[in-house]
């Protein structure tokens, strides 16, 4: 059976010790984890194969329990003069942090004790930081689009007096469009430092992504094994046609880029291991958890976290670690869950199913492109729907299709599909299914869909009006304006 002779129980005693390579350090990153490590309990280990679908199992929920969450980030920079918003300094991140601790009630957040504060918590509302000081919103599970709307209201509303005090505007475009990556500050979280290293060796557009993406994200809940993969099966095939329906970064250090989503392209130059459409789930009958597994564990790990010090094995496929360890440390169930959380498919599962394939959006977009999501993976008649449309466009016709859709939208072929009338029938399924939900819900969520129907009926995106506004170099002042979160 290929799962139990791919994955082998840890043998007894302990596995073969790897010798590290130079790449291989430790990063103490306090006095107080100096002491002598203390190793993982035998609780903790990974020592059978289940324990690694256990944590997708784990997340499952009936669907009267099904919920919907959004993380949004975006660009902060200084009205006026563009100035990126960095980690600290009298215009930085942790000025916003403090004033939100003592003026709304948030908690400071680090990775060790004494260790720099990398993000805030206030109930379900946390508020993280990416590698560039990109400033996200990581909103509570909700019931509906309008619970959701409300999180968006609420949360610029918070931070409203902070941003006119530092003289702060908050772009909800998908690309940096003003700075270098000289430009830019690093944010200090643990696994940032090894990442910087190690994803430039893996493809071009390591950096670029860590620094200057951003991304508005959509997050489901599944009820069961088949719904999880059905639904991340779809949400695959969905990514490169939502990406380039909503392309929103078209702006590269001030000029245009030739492509409407900057980002959509930085994309396709990442670690190809770790990132993409995993094909290998498209042409399987029945995909189950065990294949999402199968390819998680060979794609590379960046770092293991043992007593607030970090041991950087960054390029070790976790099946490799799973088999032999690393630096005599075995893996637990931990470092699985860590690994899986580093993975940046367009579309992925962790305790929910995560779609992740668009440009940082205005809170009204962001809010369309998500409630037709709801209807698409909420909605069984809807999702059968989709999984039919979508049948003829293999991975490899995706693949191929996804540089012209980044760089011309939906004016660019998916498949034997033309773009913009392949978009028009999953909108009309939404709508459909957005519609059944109604009954069970009370609430109609098809009027959230106007601001995509916008945009098919006037065959654009957000990138290629601002292009047509702005032109090839675009007036700063007037870039800020228009992709203003809050305008």
């Amino acid at each position: 059976m290929r799962w139990a002779s791919s994955i082998p129980p840890y043998p007894r005693p302990a596995p073969v010790k790897v010798q590290p390579e130079t790449r291989s350090v430790v990063v103490l990153l306090s006095p107080r984890t100096a002491s002598v490590p203390t190793p993982p309990s035998d609780a903790d280990l990974i020592t059978h194969e289940r324990q690694l679908v256990e944590l997708f199992e784990r997340a499952e929920k009936p669907a009267t329990e099904w919920r919907v969450g959004v993380e949004a980030e975006k660009f902060g920079v200084r009205k006026g003069t563009a100035e990126p918003l960095c980690y600290a300094g009298d215009f930085g991140v942790l000025a916003i942090f403090d004033w939100l601790v003592q003026h709304r009630g948030y908690t400071a957040e680090r990775e060790v004790p004494d260790g720099p504060i990398i993000s805030l918590r206030k109930g379900g509302v946390s508020l993280t930081l990416e590698p560039g000081a990109q400033f996200e919103l990581s909103a509570p599970a909700v019931s509906s689009m309008g619970e959701v709307e409300a999180l968006f209201a609420a949360h610029f509303a918070e931070i409203a007096p902070i941003s006119r005090e530092l003289g702060l505007v908050w772009l909800s475009i998908g690309f940096q469009p003003f700075a270098r990556q000289d430009q830019l500050c690093w944010v200090p979280k643990q696994r940032y430092s090894i990442m910087r290293e190690y994803l430039p060796k893996r493809g071009s557009g390591g950096l670029d992504m860590m620094r200057r993406t951003a991304t508005v994200q959509g997050n489901f809940d599944f009820s069961d094994e088949a719904d999880a993969l059905a639904k991340l099966r779809l949400s695959l095939k969905l990514s490169p046609l939502l990406n380039a329906w909503v392309a929103n970064s078209p702006y590269v250090e001030g000029e245009f880029s030739g492509k409407l989503s900057a980002r959509g392209d930085v994309w396709l130059r990442m670690d190809p291991a770790r990132s993409g459409l995993i094909p290998k789930l498209w042409s399987l009958q029945e995909p189950g958890y065990r294949d999402y597994v199968e390819w998680a564990l060979d794609a590379p790990m960046f770092l293991l976290k043992r007593d607030g010090r970090i041991i950087d094995n960054s390029g070790q496929p976790f099946r490799d670690f799973l088999r032999n360890g690393f630096q005599d440390e075995r893996a637990t169930q931990q470092d699985w869950q860590l690994h899986v959380n580093s993975l940046f498919p367009e579309a992925r599962l962790k305790s929910t199913l995560e779609v992740r394939a668009l440009d940082s959006l205005k809170p009204s977009l962001s809010i369309s492109v998500v409630a037709l999501l709801v209807g698409l993976l909420y909605d069984s008649d809807a999702r059968e729907g989709a999984q039919q449309l979508l049948a003829p466009v293999t991975a490899e016709a995706a693949q191929e299709a996804q540089l012209g859709l980044v760089t011309h939208g939906l004016e660019a072929p998916y498949g034997r599909y033309q773009g913009f009338a392949l978009a028009a029938e999953l909108l009309a399924l939404a709508q459909a299914g957005l519609a059944r939900r109604a009954l069970q819900t009370g609430e109609d969520e098809r009027r959230r869909l106007e601001p995509l129907a916008q945009l098919l009926s006037e065959r654009t995106s957000p990138a290629a009006r601002l292009v047509a506004e702005l032109g090839a170099k675009p007036d700063p002042a007037r870039l800020i304006e228009l992709t203003d979160a809050e305008g």
